[in-house]
């Protein structure tokens, strides 16, 4: 869920264009989640095999990596790891969130409001180990690299991304830059029409990038004072003080510099504060992890494909326009360096 900085960053828009030959980091639990809530059928229930097995994930992964690598894109899938004891309380309030949401769908599917229905499905989904093992073994098979991040996946993608060894790291939530990420993508697999929750309304959802330095500069906070505001707004770690969103936090953080000095000014208490800063500012991160793709293999990923009831022509058809594609890549980055060498070597 991370913090809901809307209110007070403004995203650039790009096109897919605009990160060709580039490598992304993608918060693997984010974005599947994501496919999990919306690839559904009209009356809410996930795309699934004939044994009752979820494949909306899969379709997810496999046609949205897709057309990442046909637009030049190389994604990199980084999972959670062990969450930190203080997620626990919004690890519960998830799960309750999801169970109150099971019920009122299948109310809503027993009075014929498919509507209802399908908004309160999208609120159901969870991560199962079968869901995440077939996750990553297809994106092994795609040759589309995998991290395992020893706690948050978002603060694993920041510290590549930081490190450079990806151009950015994509998230719908704005936590990678309170990780330390320098630039965010949002909607990078999920762009285009969408409904809007509980409205029959649609809107364009555009490809957005977040240069967190000049975010910062146009705020007038550092990346630790951001972190103090997030801090008095909640996080997945804390639940914040009661009345104070975006604009008033940063008001306060603005006006006192920091949380030790705004919370004895407004008379309140956070009394994890400092462990909740750690976890933003110095938590765990791995030098363990690979970036490079490699090669889609044709015969194993139409043969879990067509397992799970998919089409294997299709299946077949969008493994050849990946590699096709990363074909493409190569030799474009290949003449691209040869005529580099070239104009150096004429001066």
């Amino acid at each position: 869920m991370g913090v809901n900085l809307s209110p007070i960053v403004e995203p650039r828009e790009i096109e897919l264009a605009d990160l060709r030959g580039k490598t992304i980091a993608i918060d693997a639990y984010n974005t599947i989640f994501q496919f999990l809530s919306i690839i559904r059928q009209p009356d809410g229930k996930p795309l699934m095999d004939r044994d009752g097995n979820v494949t909306s994930h899969l379709s997810g992964i496999l046609y949205r990596s897709s057309n990442l690598i046909e637009a030049g894109v190389e994604p990199v899938f980084v999972f959670d790891g062990k969450a930190n004891a203080l997620k626990a309380g919004t690890i519960e309030e998830r799960i309750a969130r999801r169970e109150k949401a099971k019920e009122e769908y299948e109310q809503a599917l027993a009075e014929g409001d498919l509507k209802k229905a399908f908004s309160k499905a999208q609120q159901t989904s969870r991560m199962t180990p079968d869901i995440l093992e077939s996750s990553k073994r297809l994106l092994d098979l795609l040759g589309i690299p995998v991290v395992q991040a020893p706690s948050d996946g978002e603060a694993q993608a920041a510290y590549m991304c930081s490190a450079g060894s990806v151009y950015a790291a994509a998230s719908q939530d704005f936590d990678s830059i309170l990780f330390g990420a320098p630039l965010l993508i949002r909607n990078l697999t999920m762009s285009g029409r969408r409904k809007i929750p509980g409205k029959n309304a649609y809107k364009d959802v555009k490809t957005e990038l977040i240069d967190t330095e000049a975010m910062l500069q146009s705020l007038g906070v550092t990346r630790e004072q951001l972190v103090d505001v997030c801090i008095l707004i909640g996080t997945d770690f804390n639940h914040g003080i009661d009345g104070i969103g975006p604009k008033k936090g940063l008001k306060l953080i603005q006006k006192h510099g920091n949380l030790e000095e705004a919370l004895p000014a407004i008379g309140k208490e956070i009394p994890e504060y400092q462990e909740v800063r750690d976890i933003f500012l110095n938590g765990p991160k791995s030098d363990d992890y690979n970036v490079r793709h490699g090669t889609a293999l044709m015969e194993g990923t139409v043969d879990m494909m067509s397992g799970y009831g998919f089409s294997e022509d299709r299946v077949r058809a969008v493994v050849t326009r990946i590699e096709a594609a990363r074909k493409t890549e190569d030799s474009r980055k290949k003449q691209r360096s040869l005529d580099s060498w070239f104009r150096s070597s004429l001066r």
